[in-house]
């Protein structure tokens, strides 16, 4: 049985990646923040990012499969990731890195595919490509590289930041001429349970296979959550349509794990 270590188990996506492979895998995860309810789980254990070498807690539990879902200080999660690669390296261990559609927000004419090359004008953005390109120099079974755009969800923190601004009579920041993707949280659990099983290899993007004006998202979203008059601010930061979307094409996966812009939003309704 693999034995998985989720880093940053704690947070929206780590924490739903736990609950969904838990009962399949012999899985562990961090927490940051003191917590008395992980504390006494024996699968979590706390780690600081920015006080503590990551090497201690990988020699101890000695992973098959590092899931990297950590946020916090940027140059933190770079040296960490360093010695999770130098682990992986000398280890029967592979490391599956999530990443985001920034690392091609400097791209605007057209969506991007698995092996488009990278750039970035945002920091965020920069500080994953870093990431990447470590990973992308190991070889290929050593890795995984999981492009996300938004993700949303039944509860999930842009769902949560949405309700929060309609209750308090505040405008919806929204983007009519930017064209994304998607994805919904429990279909990325569902899609990265398949890569680990089926010991897929690579680069995925792990989104919506349509697209969407993110404006037309939004406010389709708030009318199936019943909002009624959500204020909108439209940001127009270009005169034409601009495009930040991963699409997938070279690792493609089976139909039952693709996803439609309006299963996404079928998946932000309560259960």
């Amino acid at each position: 049985m693999e034995k998985i270590l989720i880093l940053g188990a704690s947070g929206f996506i780590g924490n739903s990646l736990y609950k969904e492979l838990r009962s399949f895998f012999d899985t562990y995860g961090t927490f940051h923040s003191e917590s008395s309810t992980l504390s006494k789980n024996k699968q979590f254990f706390q780690y600081d990012l920015e006080t503590e070498n990551v090497s201690i807690l990988l020699e101890n539990l000695q992973p098959t499969i590092i899931i990297s879902a950590v946020r916090g200080n940027f140059d933190a999660q770079i040296a960490a990731h360093f010695y999770m690669m130098e682990y992986v390296m000398r280890s029967d261990c592979k490391l599956i890195f999530l990443s985001s559609a920034n690392v091609f927000d400097a791209f605007t004419n057209y969506p991007s595919y698995e092996y488009d090359k990278t750039l970035s004008q945002s920091i965020y953005g920069r500080f994953k490509i870093k990431i990447e390109n470590a990973l992308l120099r190991l070889p290929n079974e050593k890795y995984n590289i999981l492009r996300l755009p938004m993700v949303f969800g039944y509860n999930s923190p842009r769902v949560r930041e949405i309700k929060t601004l309609i209750d308090l009579g505040e405008a919806i920041e929204v983007f009519p001429n930017v064209v994304v993707n998607v994805t919904e949280i429990r279909k990325v659990t569902q899609q990265i349970h398949y890569i680990i099983n089926r010991k897929r290899e690579g680069v995925f993007h792990l989104g919506t296979t349509d697209l969407v004006h993110q404006r037309d998202f939004i406010k389709d979203l708030c009318e199936l959550l019943g909002m009624e008059n959500p204020l909108f601010k439209n940001v127009y930061d270009s005169n034409f349509d601009r495009f930040l979307a991963v699409l997938p094409k070279d690792n493609l996966l089976p139909g039952n794990l693709q996803i439609s812009v309006q299963d996404v939003l079928q998946g932000c309704k309560e259960l």
